[in-house]
């Protein structure tokens, strides 16, 4: 015999995958899920079988199962691998399903039927029982294919009546014979397992039905997040390029070289000036964030002189500070320490750290920059003596378009978005960046990356 058509495993996926593959998939990955359940219940019975019957009969049945299960494990793996998931692929799987099914269920009845007819004419518990067991556990667990949970329930069904009549037949028993009750319970459990069936039918239906709509909804929230994505993207670059002309139309006409300026005209470019700084900071934020969320954000990894970096990060930034009245010292090491990272972000980590510590700082306070240098580990730490930040707003600080203090922050001016566009810089270094209470008034924040290990 030929085996089930080839599965592709590789390539494109279909488009969407159709209602009868979603469940095959679902039924063979329960039915991989349950192997070792199934191995213990029929290693159990056939024991039981062997022990107190025919341990012929036994050992055939043993056999067929261990077939019928390399079979089942076999199928299900190709199923569930499966990349081809249309209407056609599942119809073509189908009949390869059938055998699966018909297989198993022809064991389970084989047991039970020659149990029964090894014990003669009687109540039979042990064969009824399994059967009932065996309907139970399809009811559970093979609602997923509703084609194979009906060819199930009618086999196991056409046993139950099987062996009873078959009793009744031979010792041409009476209706007051105890004989025809073990019919009418056998007719009972039926109905009692049909109604199981059709319960945990409806509530897996419901589910693959909430799973569809999420689906959808989710399919639709990824277009409108690409739709956003891009508008902002693009305003933010139409933007930036009439925000940068402004801002050297300005810094033409304060630097005088258009002619001496009145001290009213000057103060108003002076502002004018500000904001166009403030507003080109927020679109390069938000162009940076959209990078680091559409996983776009390029670096040039390359061996730093950390301390170079801080030193350089620091010096840009006394101008900044001394506006605020705010001064920034620094205390690091004489001797060199090596990281690999991108110098550009780096300084836009620190800057952005010592930016919001100088503007959160009173006037005449300052701002320490130092280092901790371990074995294969270097910490820079910024300690101000600002606000000060509670330990258990962590998640506010570094979360996007979140400020701590509202009030504070729109005198001051910040987009909320430098301290997340930071934390994912430092983790594509492999680092991380933190803060801590002092204990004192402010905050230190601490920016840690690996040392690099220079080949000799």
């Amino acid at each position: 015999m030929s085996g089930p058509p080839e599965v592709e495993t590789g390539g494109a996926a279909s488009v969407a995958m159709s209602p009868l593959m979603r469940q095959m998939k679902d039924y063979c990955q329960v039915g991989l899920d349950l192997t070792w359940q199934r191995l213990l219940i029929f290693a159990a019975a056939l024991a039981l079988a062997g022990f107190y019957y025919d341990g012929k009969f036994a050992a055939i049945l043993t056999l067929l199962l261990i077939a019928s299960e390399l079979y089942d494990h076999w199928f299900f793996n190709r199923v569930i691998a499966s990349n081809n998931t249309d209407q056609e692929a599942a119809w073509r799987l189908l009949p390869w399903l059938y055998l699966s099914t018909l297989f198993s269920t022809s064991l389970i009845i084989a047991y039970s039927v020659g149990i029964a007819v090894i014990q003669g004419p009687t109540t039979h518990f042990m064969a009824s029982f399994f059967l009932f067991a065996a309907a139970l556990f399809s009811a559970m667990h093979s609602h997923y294919v509703m084609h194979v949970l009906v060819t199930r329930l009618l086999c196991f069904g056409g046993a139950f009546l099987f062996i009873p009549i078959r009793d009744i037949v031979i010792t041409d028993a009476p209706m007051t014979s105890e004989l025809w009750a073990h019919l009418f319970t056998s007719i009972f459990v039926l109905t009692f397992v049909i109604d199981s069936s059709r319960g945990y039918l409806r509530v897996y239906r419901e589910r693959v039905a909430q799973f569809e709509l999420l689906r959808e909804e989710h399919e639709k929230s990824k277009i409108a997040y690409k739709a956003k994505s891009e508008f902002i993207s693009t305003m933010s670059h139409e933007l930036r390029t009439p925000l940068t002309s402004i801002r050297g139309s300005v810094d033409l006409a304060r630097s005088g070289k258009l002619g001496e300026l009145p001290e009213k005209v000057a103060e108003v470019l002076d502002v004018a000036h500000r904001n166009c700084i403030r507003l080109l900071k927020l679109v390069d934020e938000i162009l940076d964030l959209q990078s680091v969320e559409s996983g776009r954000m390029k670096y040039a990894h390359e061996i730093l002189d950390i301390r170079q970096v801080v030193s350089d990060t620091v010096a840009d930034t006394r101008i900044v500070a001394s506006d605020y009245a705010v001064s920034i010292r620094s205390a690091l090491p004489d001797q060199t320490i090596v990281v690999r990272g991108d110098k550009q972000r780096l300084q836009q980590v620190f800057a952005n750290i010592l930016s919001n510590a100088v503007k959160f700082s009173p006037a005449n306070s300052d701002v320490l920059v130092s280092m901790e240098v371990e074995d294969t580990r270097v910490k820079i730490l910024f300690r101000d003596k600002g606000i000060g930040l509670s330990e258990d707003d962590h998640k506010k600080v570094f979360d996007r378009f979140t400020q701590i203090d509202s009030s504070d922050t729109r005198k001051i001016g910040g987009t909320g978005l430098g301290m997340n566009i930071s934390r994912q810089i430092m983790s594509a270094h492999d680092g991380s960046i933190s803060y801590k209470k002092n204990d004192g008034p402010g905050t230190t924040f601490v920016v840690e990356l690996k040392r690099a290990v220079l080949s000799a």
